[in-house]
């Protein structure tokens, strides 16, 4: 018992709210229909029982006046009295009934109450509705001993109806009687009942189903609003926020906690961005200060080595600067803007950026690239993939070749990079300067670009290309 109930948990957790809404109209509507049936079943009985018990007195009374058993034994018998049992049949049948309906009115209206007969005799021919003897139809126990449920078919009894007759069946003396009476149908008050429970029964559904499609529509559209909110989020734009009650009550505690997710996410991006402004704030003037002092020391250097290290001082300098500044353009979050960006044009730019420092080392750059879009920040794509083209420009030894790749793979933009330097290290991915080369990438490097095909949803990986290294990234969209 307890694994069904657990798995009735289960499947009512899965369902929507919009198949649960239908269901309930559905379920309600199968109960009023079976409550339908079971009343017009308990209905149809007791119309059953009366025309039993209708029968039943018609009965008595035929064998009333009829007289003793003793006068109608297959002894004494004779074809005079079989044709007059035939006649007196017939007056018994049209004769007024206080209680009963004629067979015209039953015929012509479906409403039952009449009464038919049948009477055989040992002798001469059987009187009445022969149908009654020849049709069996169901024993029905209940409504009393010798009694039968027939459907007579039109055209037996009614030229053109079909009528149900509860028939008693029984002998007296030597005949054989059979008295029925047809059962009632429904009546005007019980068709309109069911015409009632049944249009009940279709207004239910088409509620159920009414607001089956109102929940999922106001649901879509708080679950779309709840989604807009957080995909602006996602861009750095905390302005917009979800609707708590106007939309779907039965979301507003999840759109308060999106809600209050995202106003701590803004008050904490935005102290992130004081505090980074006060950090370049801080740093600013000191790399100022000290720049001068390198200018100063280089115009007081009287050797080669002292010029030098004045140079690389400056360089350090230089490379920390730059630096800074890409952190800061990465927390700048607020101000990107989103737009279609084609990678094969960020490609074909980089190589043009870089042709003459690639000449300059002899390094040949190709591009092989057909037309792609993802949806992006330019400018932090442009600075993303200009550092991989630097990098692998750098690190390309003499008569190499530097490789850029844009297109679709497996169904997602692509943009590759790829040289035939020493590559990168398997164990830590770091660039080969790391291990000692001497030379430095620009920027951060690996790291920045890493952080910005991530803030655009893409992967970046680092395969060996025997020799050298490809630096890949696969966008989502």
């Amino acid at each position: 018992m307890a694994g069904r109930s657990s798995g009735l948990t289960g499947w009512l957790a899965r369902r929507t709210s919009t198949q649960l809404a239908a269901a309930m109209g559905v379920l309600s509507a199968l109960a009023l229909s079976g409550s339908l049936l079971v009343t017009g079943a308990a209905v149809r009985m007791d119309q059953r029982e009366k025309a039993a018990l209708a029968a039943l007195d018609d009965y008595s009374t035929m064998v009333t006046k009829l007289g003793s058993e003793t006068s109608l034994s297959a002894e004494r018998l004779t074809e005079a009295d079989a044709t007059w049992l035939s006649a007196w049949l017939s007056a018994f049948q049209s004769g007024p009934a206080r209680d009963a309906r004629t067979l015209e009115e039953t015929c012509r209206t479906g409403r039952g109450g009449a009464g038919v007969r049948f009477i055989r005799a040992p002798v001469g021919k059987p009187a009445g509705l022969a149908a009654l003897d020849e049709v069996r139809g169901e024993r029905a126990g209940r409504l009393g001993e010798d009694v039968y449920v027939v459907r007579l078919n039109p055209g037996t009894l009614c030229p053109s109806r079909a009528v149900e007759v509860v028939v008693v069946r029984r002998t007296f003396g030597a005949l054989d009687i059979a008295v029925g009476r047809v059962v009632d149908r429904s009546g005007e008050a019980w068709g309109w009942a069911v015409a009632a429970v049944m249009g009940a029964g279709l207004l239910l559904l088409v509620i159920g189903l009414a607001a089956a499609a109102v929940a999922r529509r106001r649901l879509t559209s708080a679950v779309a609003e709840v989604s807009r909110a957080l995909d602006r989020a996602a861009v750095g734009d905390f302005s917009l926020r979800a609707p708590e009650t106007a939309l779907a009550p039965e979301l507003t505690e999840l759109t308060g906690h999106v809600n209050r997710t995202l106003d701590r996410l803004d008050e904490l991006l935005s102290w992130l961005r004081d505090s980074a402004d006060q950090l370049a704030h801080d740093f600013r003037t000191p790399l100022a200060r000290a720049s001068v002092r390198l200018e100063r020391l280089r115009a007081s250097a009287t050797t080669p080595e002292a010029r030098k290290l004045v140079n690389e001082a400056r360089s350090d300098l230089a490379q920390i600067t730059r630096s800074m500044n890409e952190a800061m353009a990465l927390r700048d979050g607020e101000a990107w803007v989103f737009e279609s960006v084609r990678l094969d044009q960020l490609a074909a730019q980089a190589a043009d950026l870089y042709q003459p420092l690639a000449e300059e080392r002899e390094v040949s750059i190709r591009v092989e690239a057909g037309p792609v879009s993802v949806l992006g920040v330019r400018s932090l794509l442009q600075r993303a993939v200009t550092n991989l083209v630097d990098n692998a420009v750098k690190f390309s030894p003499e008569g190499g070749m530097v490789t850029l790749s844009a297109g679709m793979a497996d169904g997602r933009p692509m943009l590759s990079v790829a040289d035939q330097g020493p590559g990168f290290a398997e164990a830590t991915g770091l660039a080969a300067s790391a291990a000692g080369d001497g030379r430095e990438s620009h920027g951060m490097g690996l790291a920045f670009v890493r952080a910005i095909l991530k803030r655009h949803g893409a992967v970046m990986t680092v395969d060996d290309g025997h020799p050298g290294a490809v630096v890949t990234a696969r966008f989502s969209r």
